[in-house]
């Protein structure tokens, strides 16, 4: 990962049992130095597109693809902010099921309704009276068109399978008119995994601009631990002064 070759380093004292004397250093990277992206980056949206990573892409094979190189993968998971990319990477398509499996201990825990989704509901006069897609439990109801004016409204379902209208009720509910669908729990895993796929990338043009102020970022400002601007030294404990 291109990332680690941009970190600076690191002097830290010796922990190792064959060491020479009190004084050996190992020259580290400093994995703790602090980088942030700067606010162009997050002001100017001309600067990032969007992207849709596929189903097995890894980071280093989307920078492949944007930038031709695939060691740039530390820009792609910066700019998308992802901070743990165990968590918040997409899993494989394959891998979800895997995972809800360990998550909920069985396949009955994983088919459990988690919660309801709205589908829309309008008028005769094409007026949303439901907006789709809110969560709900199995209680949700709304009020029926029995005691409407004019007595002729009528309320339409809408769903992917098709137009419904509903019959003349005092009220409609999610479990007697199937006003909402079920979202199970692997259904939720499911979706959680694919909201991950949509990312802001950099635009082509500025990844030499987006380097060179990354190595601003984590460069060492002069200090009483200054060697360079990509090294500095640490307080070495098991040295005694005379």
């Amino acid at each position: 990962m291109g990332y680690f070759r941009e970190l600076p380093d690191l002097a830290y004292q010796s922990p190792l049992p064959h060491k020479n004397s009190s004084r050996d250093y190992l020259i580290i990277k400093n994995i703790f130095r602090r980088t942030k992206l700067f606010d162009y980056l997050k002001d100017n949206v001309s600067l990032l597109n969007k992207f849709t990573i596929g189903d097995g892409d890894r980071p280093d094979i989307v920078a492949e693809d944007l930038y031709g190189d695939p060691t740039l993968d530390y820009i792609v998971i910066l700019v998308a902010g992802i901070t743990n990319i165990t968590h918040e990477w997409p899993l494989q398509d394959y891998k979800v099921y895997d995972y809800a499996l360990e998550k909920y201990g069985s396949e009955t825990a994983m088919n459990e309704i988690k919660y309801y989704k709205t589908l829309e509901i309008t008028d005769d006069q094409n007026r949303q009276i439901l907006p789709p897609e809110l969560i709900v439990d199995s209680h949700f109801k709304i009020n029926g068109t029995s005691n409407k004016f004019p007595s002729s409204i009528r309320y339409t379902l809408k769903s992917l399978t098709g137009n419904r209208q509903l019959d003349d009720k005092d009220e409609f509910t999610v479990l007697t008119d199937n006003i909402a669908y079920p979202v199970t729990n692997y259904d939720f895993e499911i979706e959680e995994n694919e909201k991950k796929r949509d990312i802001d990338v950099l635009d082509r043009s500025f990844v030499q601009l987006f380097i060179n102020d990354f190595r601003d970022i984590v460069r060492y400002d002069k200090s009483s631990n200054y060697i360079t601007n990509s090294l500095i030294g640490t307080e070495n404990t098991d040295v005694v002064n005379p």
